[in-house]
């Protein structure tokens, strides 16, 4: 028998039973039935309560009875007997809550929980039309809910969980008793059936472990059948002849192959201390390309602690070296996780970059949100270290965006995969006007350009501009679902120690306060005034955010700098830039 047909008597019966299976889909079918027609019941006697509700309530106003306290009673009564009347079943409640959570109304005896009550009204205060559920008299309910504003009711009616769904739990367990019956018989189909087909193959195998066991390569397999299980056979005692000339050869290969996967472990093992996994990996697949210069437009982010000296001379060698190791620690494992490289440690200051060698669609967003990162996690090693009786420490964070220049540089003695250009010294020079502008993270203007690009290629995924607000921005790498908001502020507009051309600051943050909220956007309305030279009204809105942020160094600083302008303007041709002499 051709193994084509025996293949054909395996698929059959799996056939058969996958159509026999088909028909178990009614089942959920019906369930779905079952519970939207329970559903739509309830729904149903909402709505009629709730026009039952109505009318009474419209009758004493047509009335004049509406302010009649014992009318209203009565009517609420009225309510409360059509509710009782409504009721199919025993485990049916109908009952009413005040705004306090108090019961009012119950077509039966029903005791809420104090437990259960605050839940529950934070549920019914939400008025979802849906269908709900929640923790009710010690049982699981579901049920719909609408408020009634004339009696300031909320409205419930609720059902058992279990009698809600008991019909629908009924078809689904019988819709498992179909499926084990028909998986059962697909069970016992396929051991017959793979058994005859497989029997052949596995007196084939049987006799490939024992040459494998005695390493014995002149043993064969014997030839059963004429099919293709006969031909495997014939090839594999063909295999042996040749497999049993080149044995030696063989074992000879195995073993080099053994000693150089260990030695290349190793070397990883102790370069990745010192090179990013990336780079190695990069250089293991292509050496001869390392050693190439590459020029690409990357996110940099230095990061330094301030008054480190201060902070030195007050500590033993061995405290400072502890915080240190664990503050560093911390950093960096930020740094990795968001799929930054950390090119160096350059004394206490933290160099990294995003976009090399691997480059991400979101390394923007990356590098930002770990300065973000890094900020946050400083406020956790800080309390650390005040339980220890140790200094806090506080940091300056700048990023930077551009072109550079990046590859392992250096000699054939010493080489080190890193980044140079103009956009690397940018980077340390933003990281260095954060005491400036007494800001802990400052990002340059093509940083935030690029974040406002990336966002119109994915607008659910990145930042808007900093006149717009709110912003969702990305997950982290392997967080599938990390979302952070991001607002941004425009500070100034400088030309750094070297450079001419202005570039434009930002400081950002995740959350602000509710005076912050407030005070941002202005301060960029005052901002745009100032580029425009409009420095009266600037003024004004620099002198509005002093009042929602009193003390602020940066609106302050602006105040006085429009002040000094509209009494003394700048020349023609003036751009807002502020030419800074940090290093």
């Amino acid at each position: 028998m051709k193994i084509r047909v025996k293949i054909f008597l395996v698929v059959l019966p799996l056939i058969i039973v996958t159509l026999c299976l088909a028909e178990t889909a009614s089942y959920f079918q019906a369930v779905n039935g079952v519970t939207r027609l329970a559903r739509e019941l309830l729904g149903f006697k909402l709505t009629e309560l709730e026009k039952y509700a109505d009318n009474q309530w419209a009758l004493l106003v047509e009335n004049n009875y509406a302010g009649r306290p014992d009318m209203v009673e009565a009517a609420k009564k009225a309510v409360e007997i059509y509710a009782r009347g409504i009721v199919t079943s025993e485990a049916e409640v109908i009952f009413a809550l005040d705004g306090g959570g108090n019961t009012v109304m119950a077509s039966s005896l029903l005791e809420i929980g104090d437990d259960e009550r605050p839940a529950l009204l934070s549920l019914v205060k939400a008025e979802n039309q849906g269908l709900q559920n929640a923790l009710i008299g010690g049982e699981k309910r579901v049920f719909q809910c609408f408020f009634f504003s004339p009696f300031q009711w909320y409205i419930i009616i609720s059902e058992r969980s279990d009698v809600f769904y008991q019909d629908a739990n009924r078809i689904a367990f019988q819709t498992l008793v179909t499926l084990g019956i028909a998986l059962t018989l697909t069970v016992i189909l396929l051991v017959i059936f793979t058994a005859r087909l497989t029997n052949p193959l596995g007196r084939i195998v049987k006799t490939m472990n024992g040459i494998i066991d005695s390493a014995d390569l002149s043993a064969r397999v014997e030839i059963e059948y004429q099919d293709e299980t006969g031909r495997l056979a014939h090839t594999f005692n063909q295999m042996l002849e040749a497999l049993d000339k080149a044995y030696g050869q063989i074992k000879r290969y195995a073993f080099d192959a053994v000693l150089a996967g260990k030695k290349e472990e190793r070397i990883r093992q102790i370069f990745q201390k010192y090179v990013p996994k990336d780079v190695i990996e990069r250089f293991f697949a292509s050496p001869e390309k390392m050693l190439v210069g590459d020029n690409r437009s990357l996110s940099i982010l230095f990061s330094d602690i301030r008054s480190f000296t201060t902070i030195s001379e007050g500590m033993a060698p061995d405290d400072l070296v502890n915080s240190l190791n664990r503050y560093f620690s911390g950093q960096v494992e930020i740094i990795y996780r968001r799929r930054g490289i950390v090119d160096k440690y350059i004394g206490d200051a933290i160099m990294a970059f995003w976009g090399a060698p691997e480059k991400h669609d979101d390394d923007a967003l990356q590098s930002v949100l770990s300065g973000l990162d890094m900020l946050d996690a400083l406020g956790g090693f800080n309390e650390n270290q005040r339980g220890l009786g140790k200094p806090e420490f506080h940091i300056g964070i700048g990023i930077n965006f551009g072109e550079v220049t990046v590859g392992n540089i250096g000699s054939e003695r010493k080489m080190d995969y890193t980044v140079i250009g103009d956009m690397v010294n940018l980077a340390s020079r933003m990281e260095g006007l954060t005491k400036t502008y007494h800001a802990e993270l400052l990002i340059s203007e093509s940083l935030y350009a690029e974040l406002r690009k990336t966002r119109r290629a994915a607008p659910d995924t990145v930042p808007v501009s900093h006149n717009e607000g709110d912003a969702p921005a990305s997950a982290s790498p392997e967080a599938g679902g990390e979302a952070a908001k991001l607002r941004f502020r425009l500070l100034d507009t400088v030309a750094v120690k070297g450079k001419t051309r202005g570039v434009k600051i930002y400081t950002v943050k995740r959350s602000l306060s509710p005076a912050e909220a407030r005070a941002w956007p202005v301060h960029n309305e005052g901002m745009e005034l100032y580029y425009r030279r409009s420095f009266r009204e600037a003024g004004e809105k620099f002198r509005e955010v002093l009042g929602l942020l009193p003390g602020d160094f940066n609106a302050e600083s602006l105040y006085r700098r429009c002040a000094d302008y509209a009494v003394n303007p700048p020349p023609a041709g003036w751009d807002g830039v502020e030419v800074m002499k940090t290093k």
